[in-house]
C-alpha cells in the first residue's frame, strides 16, 4: 500500500451511494450513512424508518443484513483505493445472532480493518480469492448490542 496516499471518507461515501444506485438497489433503498472509516474501524448507520421497519416496528432482518454487509465490506473499497487496484468483493457466508429487537436507529461497527487489509494483500500477492471472517456488531441508540454478525468476506484483488 502506498503510505503517502490518502482516501477521503467523501470518496467512499460517493462510491457507496453509486453502488446503491447502480449495482445493489437494496443498499440504496435503506439509505445507509457511513459515519466513520479508517484503516481499522468502520461505522455505518441505518435509520429506523418506514423503509427499514417490519410489522413489529423494529428493524427488518433485511435492513440489518444490509448494515452488516456494508460494515464488513466497505473497507475493501477503501483499501482498493489506497492500492490503486480494482477489487472483486462478495460475501460467502453470514452468521447472525439477534439478541434483542432493534427498535431505534442502528449503528453497525467493525474494528477488523487489519484483517481486510491482510486479506487484500494476500490476494494481490497470490492472485487468488481470499475468504476472511469479519465480525460486525449492531448497536441501538442506548449503545446496547442488538445483534452480532460474522460475515465471510471473499476478496480478489485484480492485477
Amino acid at each position: 500500500m502506498d503510505k503517502g496516499k490518502h482516501v477521503s471518507i467523501g470518496t467512499i461515501r460517493r462510491k457507496l451511494f453509486l453502488l446503491g444506485l447502480l449495482k445493489i438497489p437494496m443498499i440504496g433503498f435503506v439509505r445507509p450513512r457511513l459515519l466513520t472509516l479508517s484503516e481499522t474501524d468502520v461505522e455505518v448507520k441505518i435509520r429506523l424508518k418506514r423503509r427499514s421497519k417490519n410489522h413489529l416496528n423494529s428493524m427488518y432482518f433485511g435492513a440489518l443484513a444490509v448494515g452488516a454487509d456494508i460494515a464488513a465490506g466497505i473497507q475493501a473499497f477503501y483499501f482498493s483505493e489506497l492500492m490503486g487496484k480494482p477489487v472483486s468483493l462478495a460475501f460467502k457466508g453470514i452468521h447472525g445472532e439477534f439478541l434483542m429487537r432493534a427498535e431505534s436507529d442502528i449503528v453497525f461497527k467493525s474494528s477488523q480493518g487489519s484483517l481486510v487489509k491482510s486479506a487484500m494483500e494476500n490476494s494481490l500477492k497470490n492472485g487468488e480469492r481470499i475468504n476472511q471472517p469479519i465480525e460486525v456488531i449492531a448497536l441501538n441508540d442506548q449503545e446496547e448490542v442488538v445483534a452480532t454478525f460474522e460475515m465471510i468476506l471473499s476478496v480478489r484483488v485484480k492485477q
